[in-house]
């Protein structure tokens, strides 16, 4: 919940009834550039009406009968709740594993909230009123990360990775003993939420306040079903059930997306901002990712994930580059060979001493910590 702000301040966000409450009893008299989100209002209509509503904006809020077109008759803007869909557009909290897996002991995958928004997603085509509410959607989750952020000390450090990783292969180890790493030098590790390398690293962020033991017990359960395919549901209650057997893990962060919701999210994230914009959600991860970003092999989604945040490094102004880390100099060297390109690009600007080619995690983590 956000801490109460002053009555003057220009915008107070008001996602909880509590946050309302403490605004009313510090004395407040006008709702002007108030923002609320989703919050049930039918129990303070006195309040509501007591209140100037000049300049107040209510997203999906619910109030007694006439309440509403008496705030609007006032100056208040008024986003009514979009009907049936499958998600609350106006949502002030990023999303968990937990809820979006919601029912999978019982239920085939198809039938949590994730997967149904993902249909709805695939059936609704471009229409107004799913336009709009995808729209705001993406708008809410952008500032429910933003609230998360704020709350965090450590500084953010991505790791990009593909989705091909099975669990057990050396590629998904590494990852996660990447992760792990990372949450224990003092990061705060960003993925793009979905399985693969990106489930391994939150796992190992997951996992880092158990022992090392504790990971590798892990990776060796998740070995049963080495991947999403072809059944989504085993696999998720696979890393469930990890959860629920070690349930106080360290906080990571999830970025994926229903653009590619034929890959499911991974339930390591402890937060888990999912955007229904592919494109939003690139730029978001790799712009909030500002303690540096880790490039572990992948294919066409990584290389572009790597030259998207060389572009922003290459324009970026002194004291705004971030490092890039790219891990297995064979792989962006040889297999891929994007490291040549790079070194050209970044000569002669500020960038060329932020670009690093390292072979282990553990220089990776060296050159972030460093």
């Amino acid at each position: 919940m956000n801490a109460p702000l002053a009555p003057h301040a220009r915008t107070v966000e008001i996602e909880e009834l509590d946050h309302f409450d403490a605004l009313i009893a510090g004395g407040a008299k006008s709702m002007h550039g108030w923002h609320f989100q989703s919050v049930d209002l039918r129990e303070r209509s006195a309040a509501l009406v007591a209140l100037h509503a000049s300049g107040a904006v209510f997203m999906g809020c619910s109030f007694d009968t006439g309440v509403a077109d008496l705030l609007r008759g006032r100056g208040a803007l008024i986003f009514p709740a979009l009907p049936d869909l499958p998600f609350n557009a106006y949502r002030g909290h990023l999303y968990t594993g937990a809820e979006l897996f919601a029912g999978i002991s019982a239920a085939k995958y198809e039938q949590v909230p994730d997967a149904r928004i993902y249909q709805w997603s695939l059936q609704t085509g471009p229409a107004l009123h799913s336009t709009l509410a995808t729209a705001m959607h993406d708008h809410a989750i952008t500032n429910a990360l933003d609230d998360f952020l704020a709350q965090q000390s450590a500084p953010v450090v991505g790791v990009m990775g593909g989705h091909a990783a099975a669990r057990g292969s050396r590629e998904y180890v590494q990852a996660a003993q990447l992760g792990r790493a990372l949450a224990q030098a003092g990061f705060l590790v960003a993925t793009g939420g979905g399985p693969g390398a990106m489930e391994a690293a939150n796992l190992g962020a997951y996992l880092s306040t158990y022992d090392a033991g504790t990971l590798e017990s892990a990776l060796l359960t998740l070995t049963d079903v080495p991947g999403f395919r072809p059944s989504v549901t085993e696999w998720a209650r696979a890393a469930m059930a990890v959860v629920e057997r070690y349930p106080d893990g360290a906080p990571s962060l999830g970025i994926p997306t229903w653009f590619y919701g034929h890959e499911p999210p991974n339930v390591f994230a402890s937060a888990i901002a999912k955007y229904f914009t592919n494109a939003l959600r690139e730029a978001i991860l790799l712009d909030r990712s500002r303690g540096g970003i880790v490039f572990l092999p992948g294919a066409a989604g990584t290389v572009q994930e790597v030259f998207q945040d060389a572009c922003e490094n290459y324009y970026a102004a002194e004291g705004a580059v971030a490092p890039m880390v790219l891990v297995d100099h064979h792989y962006w060297a040889v297999e891929v060979p994007v490291v040549p390109l790079l070194h050209t690009l970044a000569k002669g600007r500020i960038m060329a001493n932020f670009v690093h080619v390292v072979d282990t995690v553990e220089e990776a983590c060296q050159v972030l910590a460093g």
